[in-house]
């Protein structure tokens, strides 16, 4: 009986020791959301906020960097999780150079890139310097991101824009339009890359991306004034009157970068970026913001058509999916206009953090192999 015991305790070890303890970290503007995961299943999870006054001392996003390293492993000790039972690390990608759809292990090019800011500065810049600088305290630790925002597989035909001076770039929500996608596949029996998808990403910024057996070959610019309105973003504007307003004396360089991204849509029509607030007062007999947030209902089916057209109507869903697909009328609005292109998936919620480790989870059991940037 004591053999059997003793026998079923080491077998039980060594099955807790086979676990593999993931950490994901999300940097955003005003707040760093970590998670950590055993497995596929999330154990922890946190989302930090950062006031105003704590960032006001760091000149620079990249300033921040050992602020926020810190008040995460603080968040980790607090919650009595040991930092050495966590090899796998998975930061958000930022801004890097245009790459491929994968996971990325961090390396010194990396790294400098996203301290420079090669294509720009924002807060998941930080995610892989983070990941990188506590993986290399820890024993066997290794350093990812995954499927960052500036992912590149656009048809060379989508690049124009139809002067050569200004060429499209892709800069979308790549990570979880990518990991809704392999969700939707796998819940019909499918892989990804046998399907032919639209994805709509509707948070604060919202990309439209069509997706070709496994890539994403057109899609809006969802940073920097492509596309539908959003709840902080302009999208598409009239460019002539643009132009004008640029040289017009009337606006600095500054200001029209956010008129554009983070003064625009919601918060320049409403003064609020908070979409359920919109809905809210819209269900309440606001007639403006109903009007609103119909238009970006609107805007957001008609992106949609666009990239029916890019998939020559061959498509086998449309998926709408981040934090606005929870408001149901906002969904209905969308779903009436593109209901005749296909079967309308809904998958609300960002899910970024479980798509950061399941990426980790993907390297670590071998089923993917972790890719060189360079």
């Amino acid at each position: 009986m004591l053999r059997i015991s003793f026998f079923f305790i080491i077998f039980a070890i060594k099955n807790i020791m086979n676990h593999i303890h993931i950490l994901a970290i999300n940097p955003g503007s005003t707040s760093t959301k970590i998670a950590v995961f055993e497995d596929s299943k999330q154990i922890f999870l946190k989302n930090i906020k950062h006031s105003a006054e704590e960032l006001a001392p760091f000149a620079s996003i990249t300033d921040q960097y050992e602020f926020r390293k810190n008040i995460i492993l603080k968040e980790l000790e607090n919650a009595e999780i040991d930092i050495n039972t966590i090899k796998i690390i998975v930061g958000r990608g930022g801004l890097v150079k245009p790459i491929s759809s994968g996971v990325y292990e961090v390396n010194e090019t990396m790294k400098a890139d996203l301290r420079v800011g090669v294509l720009g500065l924002h807060a998941s810049n930080l995610g892989g310097l983070i990941a990188d600088d506590i993986a290399k305290t820890i024993d066997g630790g290794k350093a990812y991101i995954a499927d960052p925002v500036v992912v590149d597989e656009l048809e060379p035909i989508a690049r124009f824009s139809g002067h050569p001076a200004f060429e499209r770039v892709s800069i979308f929500h790549a990570l979880n339009q990518k990991a809704v996608s392999r969700k939707y596949a796998n819940s019909i029996g499918k892989n990804y890359e046998e399907l032919n998808l639209i994805v709509a990403h509707l948070g604060g910024g919202i990309s439209v991306g069509a997706h070709q057996k496994g890539r994403v070959i057109d899609v809006n610019n969802a940073l920097d004034g492509d596309g539908p309105f959003s709840p902080e973003r302009t999208g598409g504007l009239p460019v002539g009157a643009l132009a004008r307003a640029c040289f017009s004396e009337t606006y600095t360089h500054d200001e029209i970068q956010k008129m554009i991204c983070g003064k625009g849509g919601y918060v320049a029509y409403l003064e609020t970026n908070d979409a359920y607030e919109v809905e809210k007062i819209a269900a309440g007999g606001d007639k403006k913001a109903e009007l609103i947030q119909d238009a970006m209902a609107y805007q957001v089916a008609k992106e949609i058509g666009a990239m029916s057209t890019v998939l020559k109507g061959e498509v086998d869903a449309i998926i709408l999916t981040g934090g606005i697909a929870y408001g149901k009328p906002f969904v209905e609005a969308v779903s009436e206009r593109i209901k005749h292109l296909g079967n309308v998936y809904i998958h609300p919620g960002e899910g970024e953090m479980e798509a950061l480790a399941m990426n980790g989870l993907l390297v670590a059991t071998g089923e993917v192999t972790a890719k060189i940037y360079n």
